[in-house]
């Protein structure tokens, strides 16, 4: 699950935490990158379960009602609660394995849940679903799925709640909320239980890259850091936002460490990290340091490719 654009942005922000707490091993800090993509893992599985807490919500509601009116009586929350995906996503024994482990989130926030319900079962997507006649697997996922993206990714309502849960979650929930939205769509009626969930890490190759990045950034600082003061020109390298300078370092490293990473995936994902953590000027600055320094590499053998 853990992808390189997650894991370029966590080497970021431990390598810039990392020079603002002198003292820090490079052991210690390795440790809490492993910890931070980690809990990146445990927010995708709660955020699964966010979606079976609301099915959970819809069965008890419907039963209440039908209760309270002594007969069976179709509407939104019987729907939602026999809706099979979600049921099959309710049975899943790795996402019960792992939530039998962990303190309960979403039982605590009731009141967030029960305004996430409503929005839901009234948002048109819902309603026009209801006055559909299919009832398929399929139209079932992908109104979870339609309901997930419009209603949970980039809702601000969540910041609040993933902070108290973990100094993690808000930034690594953008890139999380893709993985549930691939993970919707990859399951399989045909698996039961038994579906899989999206794994940690999809390949050994993603396993080892976070802390080799990591190493090799602190390993060959001093090298790196002088490719760009002989850049900067007439601007002297102490003016430099420090944010700018930590970008640049990660991205130089790993353009020299990894042969295999095509230069223009490398000056992308590290602009795009730019754009969010930097100044508003820093994306386009950094792009044109990036090229004059491999430039000149090239020019003098260092870079090869």
């Amino acid at each position: 699950m853990i992808n390189r654009a997650l894991i370029r942005l966590k080497v970021v922000q431990l390598v810039y935490a990392y020079y603002q707490n002198e003292g820090k091993t490079t052991e210690v800090a390795l440790q809490e990158l492993d910890f931070s993509l980690q809990k990146a893992h445990d927010l995708y599985k709660s955020l699964l379960l966010l979606l079976v807490e609301l099915r959970r919500m819809a069965e008890r509601k419907a039963k209440a009602r039908n209760t309270k009116l002594k007969r069976l009586t179709p509407g939104s929350d019987s729907v939602l609660a026999a809706n099979q995906f979600l049921q099959q996503l309710d049975a899943n024994i790795a996402l019960h394995e792992w939530a039998d482990k962990q303190k309960s989130l979403w039982e605590q926030e009731e009141a967030f849940v029960k305004k996430l319900y409503e929005s839901f079962t009234n948002h048109d997507h819902f309603l026009g679903y209801l006055d559909k006649e299919d009832r398929s697997y399929e139209a079932d996922r992908e109104i979870v799925r339609k309901l997930y993206k419009t209603l949970i990714v980039n809702n601000e309502a969540f910041a609040p709640i993933l902070e108290e849960q973990s100094l993690y979650w808000n930034d690594d929930k953008e890139i999380v909320d893709s993985f549930v939205l691939k993970t919707i769509k990859r399951f399989d009626p045909a698996n039961g239980p038994e579906q899989e969930l999206l794994p940690l890490y999809g390949t050994d190759e993603d396993s080892t890259f976070a802390a080799r990045l990591f190493t090799t950034t602190l390993e060959r600082a001093d090298d790196i850091r002088d490719f760009i003061r002989q850049s900067t020109k007439n601007w002297e390298f102490s003016r430099l936002a420090f944010m700018d300078i930590i970008i640049m370092q990660i991205a130089l490293a790993e353009i020299l460490a990894f042969d295999n990473i095509p230069l223009n995936v490398s000056f992308n994902e590290y602009l795009d990290i730019a754009k969010v953590y930097s100044t508003p000027r820093s994306s386009s600055y950094i792009h044109g340091m990036l090229d004059n320094i491999c430039k000149k590499l090239k020019a003098e053998g260092i870079l090869l490719k």
